[in-house]
């Protein structure tokens, strides 16, 4: 026997999930993404001349920034922002565009308990 969840999901049961692509304007490129009711936006822009300092310019260089709904940044996002670099710099070929920095920005817009994944 299956309990539901106090939404009404079953213990397997995903949330729905919804994305669009292009939705700024100013941007290089932006998404939304929606898991239930939690709602994020992210914005990339770049890649741009240059590096930030201590930095390899034989290599691009990604920067995450995480913006949460409200408040301060603290060290939970500080390690959301550590984990995206990551998986960016794992997927990217950084020697295509060396000496350039791309911003990779996200904006919690609703957090109903999807964000977390630490």
């Amino acid at each position: 026997m299956e309990i539901d969840r106090e939404d009404g999901r079953t213990p397997n049961q995903l949330r729905p999930l919804a994305c669009s692509r292009n939705i700024l304007h100013r941007p290089h490129g932006s998404a939304s993404w929606s898991q239930g009711d939690t709602k994020v936006l992210a914005a990339v822009y770049g890649p741009k001349a240059g590096t930030k300092k201590n930095e390899n310019a034989e290599k691009a260089c990604f920067e995450v920034i995480w913006k949460p709904k409200s408040g301060q940044i603290g060290k939970v996002e500080k390690e959301y922002e550590m984990i995206l670099k990551r998986t960016i710099q794992s997927i990217c070929v950084l020697t295509v565009n060396p000496n350039t920095t791309t911003s990779v920005i996200i904006q919690v817009v609703h957090d109903d308990g999807s964000v977390s994944f630490l």
